[in-house]
């Protein structure tokens, strides 16, 4: 059974709440307990929801869809994002929890001593549990070439020159 994308906007006042329903492991709650079971284990405060987060991730990634290639939106907020495109066939049915899971995966090359990467990229990691962040939202979009993609979008955004994540 395969599950659809349903995507709801409300407007009121000028401000608008996109609602994407979906399979499991892609709901707000998914997103939010992959963030902070990661951010808890370094003593980081848990993220809250931002529903506008959320329409700034799935505005973006809706534009990226024909290609799937995951390209930064260069927007006000932090932003992680990533691609099954290239990735196994259970890979390309990626879900937001898994997406999440990519990125605390690079947690292995982050030095702390070093505040910097070593061995790998880790700069995703350091923005989920960057200190300073307090909101989240995120969006999952399947492209044309079936696989989907994952965008988080931070508020305040992390990953700031000469600072640590926490």
């Amino acid at each position: 059974m395969t599950a659809s994308l349903v995507v709801v906007a409300i407007i009121a006042n000028g401000d608008y709440k996109l609602t994407l329903q979906s399979n499991a492991q892609n709901s707000p709650e998914d997103y939010l307990e992959a963030h902070n079971t990661a951010r808890a284990k370094v003593g980081v405060k848990p993220l809250k929801w931002d529903w506008r987060l959320e329409s700034y991730a799935y505005l973006h990634l809706s534009q990226k869809t024909e290609h799937c290639i995951p390209i930064q939106s260069d927007g006000p907020y932090g932003e992680n994002t990533v691609s099954g495109v290239k990735a196994t066939e259970a890979f390309r049915k990626l879900t937001g929890a898994q997406a999440v899971g990519v990125w605390v995966a690079q947690k292995q090359y982050y030095d702390e001593k070093s505040n910097s990467c070593i061995g790998g990229y880790c700069r995703h990691y350091m923005q989920v549990v960057w200190r300073d962040t307090t909101h989240i939202g995120c969006a999952r979009v399947q492209c044309e070439v079936g696989a989907y993609m994952v965008s988080c979008n931070y508020n305040p955004p992390g990953n700031l020159l000469n600072q640590r994540p926490y």
